[in-house]
């Protein structure tokens, strides 16, 4: 499943739309990363912490967008968002994955 922010791939041609698919996950961060990253705030620097849970948050949503897409038919995604949200000081972070499932084929 190859996954694009562009509405059209390449090397391929767009032969069906399935429809729009999203993937959402919703992750809390550790009291651990959490504190790490207060202490950061008073003295600069980033959160490594706060980016590791970040990123796999967002690749869980992009890996969830895609199953969903899959059980559809379809064989790809184009024009992906990924949107993220904090849930203020519950140390929660919500990522979103929106695209259009569709059915590509090779040129």
């Amino acid at each position: 499943m190859i996954s694009v922010t562009t509405p059209s791939l390449e090397n391929g041609v767009i032969i069906e739309y399935k429809g729009i698919v999203t993937g959402e996950v919703v992750a809390g961060i550790n009291f651990l990363k959490d504190f790490g990253a207060s202490i950061r705030n008073i003295v600069g620097g980033r959160s490594a912490g706060y980016e590791e849970e970040i990123i796999a948050a967002k690749n869980d949503a992009i890996r969830e967008m895609e199953t969903r897409a899959a059980q559809m038919g379809a064989n790809a995604v184009v024009g992906v968002k990924v949107d993220y949200e904090s849930f203020g000081n519950a140390g929660m972070v919500m990522v979103i994955a929106t695209g259009t499932a569709v059915v590509v084929k090779n040129k």
